[in-house]
């Protein structure tokens, strides 16, 4: 199985044939896609202007695409970085077992959903790349009460309990961790409002 460096470098391969150069940009979302895959297929689409179903799309378009998707994931791989060698100081003074904050990280092993949209067709319109810094910055500091990625404050729980509170403007599942307390039963009692209404 490629993985996303071997993938990247058939993107930008000229002499490929174009749906092929197009695959391998869609394969690259199976190693790391930030909003999960429809979402991140579906941003990169609309920010450079690919067609989701043009199997021949502008070879500069997709190229662009996959400077944004690289550039974001390099966002990523300096913070799982900074985590390992974290993690490491920690169990190092005896910390073996990762505290609850922790566990975002877990779930979001490889960069895949990191950021998960809800709504594949509901995203933030902001480059990748800047996306996970606010994201990141937000997890390495106190709790807040608003989308790290948006500042938007309506945030709805919108399934119990395994997800986490959405983010009505840009669309995210807001990592609890960059919450507070308060503003994450708000975003409970908001989704379970909306459950009884819709009932």
């Amino acid at each position: 199985m490629a993985g996303f460096r071997s993938l990247a470098r058939q993107v930008r391969d000229p002499r490929s044939d174009l749906a092929l150069r197009r695959y391998s940009l869609r394969k690259c979302l199976e190693r790391f896609a930030p909003y999960g895959h429809r979402a991140t297929w579906d941003h990169l689409c609309v920010r450079h202007g690919i067609g989701p179903e043009d199997r021949s799309p502008d070879p500069a378009r997709l190229m662009r695409a996959l400077d944004e998707l690289e550039a974001a994931r390099a966002v990523w791989l300096g913070y799982e970085t900074g985590f390992a060698e974290r993690r490491r100081r920690e169990k190092h003074d005896g910390l073996r077992r990762p505290g609850a904050f922790d566990d975002w990280h877990r779930r979001t092993w490889g960069g895949n959903g990191v950021a998960r949209c809800e709504d594949p067709a509901v995203h933030p319109s902001r480059p990748l790349a800047e996306v996970l810094g606010r994201l990141i910055a937000a997890l390495e500091s106190d709790p807040g009460t608003t989308c790290p990625v948006c500042a938007g404050a309506d945030l709805r729980w919108l399934h119990e309990p395994w997800s986490g509170p959405v983010c009505t403007d840009c669309g995210i599942v807001v990592p609890q961790p960059v919450l507070t307390p308060a503003t994450l039963a708000r975003a409970r009692n908001a989704g379970r409002r909306d459950l009884a209404s819709a009932a």
